[in-house]
């Protein structure tokens, strides 16, 4: 069903973006902000939750105090199109995803609940709309989120008549070039120092990523992969044979390349952890 289309004077069709924090300004506690850029203003929402179709979910880098952070934008189609940004680490993220993660149709609408908890953290319950049914799945420390995330965008693909979607995860394009957003992404992911990857890129005689050939920045993707694995893996030439079954090759038949880094990462650890 097309919503009336109301004429006249109105804002631009742009989405409204909800930044998760536990906090408090002018005596007024709240859990969800706006952020007015031409003011500088930060602008509570007094409102816990919003109700809307999930339509996209994607990974954004946005750098921070000269750091990369990964974002989790979670997509809302409702009154307005609005964008709830978090940290992809933050519980707020991962509760989300948890209870998401059992939702079969996103053609009906749901209920996001940002909750307060200790410390400053928020987390997120998710209720069926219609039935106002809380939606709940159990915490679990061998959850792969990269799947979780995946699944559910399989899932809003298969919703694309109604919901507008995006097929498959991905970082928000940006205005830099493809092979450079690549390895920020990846050293983003990884958490892997920026002046290691300057010093390997002045090795070859060059400052961008987007100025080597192809084999090259696979290269550094790997030394990336490699050295963050150097301290969690007992054996290194596993760690090096799990990345090229499940990043290379992997990547070859079609997977995106951050979910299969981030599987990779999990085996990695999870190597780690079976050895103890």
């Amino acid at each position: 069903m097309i919503a009336e289309i109301k004429l006249g004077l109105c804002n631009p069709p742009e989405p409204i973006y909800l930044y998760v924090k536990n906090a408090e300004l002018g005596g007024e506690s709240y859990l969800w902000y706006h952020y007015d850029i031409d003011r500088e203003k930060t602008i509570p929402v007094t409102q816990r939750a919003l109700t809307g179709y999930l339509s996209e979910l994607r990974l954004t880098t946005k750098e921070f105090k000269g750091k990369d952070n990964l974002k989790l934008d979670i997509v809302v189609s409702a009154d307005e199109l609005y964008v709830i940004r978090t940290g992809v680490e933050t519980n707020f993220a991962k509760s989300f995803l948890l209870a998401a993660s059992l939702v079969q149709d996103f053609s009906k609408p749901l209920i996001i609940v940002a909750n307060g908890g200790d410390e400053n953290t928020v987390f997120c319950n998710l209720y069926d709309a219609a039935t106002k049914t809380k939606i709940y799945r159990e915490w679990s420390r061998d959850l792969d989120w990269a799947t979780i995330i995946r699944d559910i965008q399989i899932l809003l693909t298969g919703n694309s008549s109604t919901i507008p979607s995006t097929p498959k995860l991905s970082v928000v394009p940006q205005s830099v070039h493809t092979l450079d957003l690549r390895v920020k992404n990846i050293r983003t992911l990884l958490d892997y120092p920026l002046d290691l990857v300057k010093e390997w890129l002045q090795f070859q005689d060059t400052n961008s990523p987007s100025q080597l050939h192809i084999s090259k920045v696979n290269e550094l993707v790997k030394t990336m992969c490699l050295a963050w694995a150097a301290d969690k893996c007992d054996y290194p030439n596993h760690a090096e044979s799990l990345y090229q079954n499940l990043v290379v090759d992997a990547v070859v038949n079609g997977a995106d390349e951050l979910t299969a880094i981030s599987t990779w990462m999990q085996q990695v650890q999870g190597a780690k952890a079976g050895a103890v």
